[in-house]
């Protein structure tokens, strides 16, 4: 069968240099404080990462780094943006609490977006997905580690989206976006085991046509990739999966954030996509 014919379509994104960039602390299992950083290989790995969107023809704005803040590299997590409507993020660990006041900022200080102060708990695009042409415009919300259930209902009500809920039960992957992706406007990627039994049922209703990573694949980070829908930037210790998107008709685009999943992200956790 001949794959479906793939179209990219330009995007802006937000991302963060992570000049700080450090493992002080411990929020999730891949962050290990006894094994030493290197920021200076991290930045220069980001900023390949960065290079590689712009010369996709994409448009990338940046936040600037604050010290004492080394998780803001993952840029991802700073809110939700639908039709210029920006929902901030309300973080889980007081770590990274301040990390919302930056963002807010960028967005407050744009005449395009409308910013939405959050009131429950949630961690942006860590935990919600969007996806315009499906079902009319949905999108999927993940629970059970850092993001409230409560919020997808507010979420739902300052995007004016219906948001799916969708249970995260392995704390391995323990933001949606290391364990489901978007590949165009109307299709994902996922891994089933991240899920519970009912939440897998949701998404196999919804999407019949999802490309399924198995388990080595989402221990690689292979789902936490960023698509343009067709050009499909992911990180480079996840090549059994880049060739199941290309089967499946896409363009695998590899760069190495080796250093930067220390941290517990890898190319999704550094891009969020604002969508004025």
């Amino acid at each position: 069968m001949i794959p479906t014919a793939r179209q990219s379509r330009p995007r802006t994104y937000l991302m963060c240099a992570p000049e700080h960039f450090v493992v002080e602390y411990a929020i999730n299992p891949w962050m290990d404080t006894t094994a030493p950083v290197d920021t200076a290989l991290a930045v220069k790995q980001w900023d390949a990462l960065r290079q590689t969107m712009v010369d996709l023809g994409h448009t990338v704005h940046l936040l600037t780094p604050q010290a004492g803040l080394p998780d803001m590299v993952f840029a991802a997590n700073g809110g939700f943006v639908v039709d210029g409507v920006a929902y901030g993020a309300k973080f889980r660990y007081p770590q990274r609490a301040d990390e919302a006041a930056a963002h807010r900022a960028f967005y407050e200080s744009r005449d395009e977006y409308a910013f939405v102060a959050p009131t429950q708990t949630n961690e942006g695009e860590g935990d919600f997905a969007y996806l315009p042409d499906a079902h009319g415009g949905i999108a999927l919300a993940g629970y059970g580690f850092r993001t409230e259930p409560a919020a997808h209902a507010e979420a739902a009500e300052a995007l004016g989206r219906p948001v799916i809920s969708l249970k995260l039960v392995d704390p391995r992957f323990y933001h949606l976006d290391v364990a489901l992706t978007v590949l165009d406007d109307e299709n994902i990627a996922y891994y089933p085991g991240a899920f519970s039994d009912a939440s897998q049922r949701v998404i196999a209703q919804l999407f019949p046509n999802a490309v399924v990573a198995d388990e080595a694949d989402a221990l690689a980070f292979a789902l936490n990739l960023v698509s343009d829908g067709r050009n499909v930037v992911i990180n480079t210790e996840s090549t059994a999966f880049a060739a199941k998107l290309t089967a499946a008709g896409y363009h695998p685009v590899l760069v190495d954030l080796a250093e930067l999943k220390r941290g517990g992200g890898s190319v999704k956790c550094c891009i969020a996509e604002l969508r004025p």
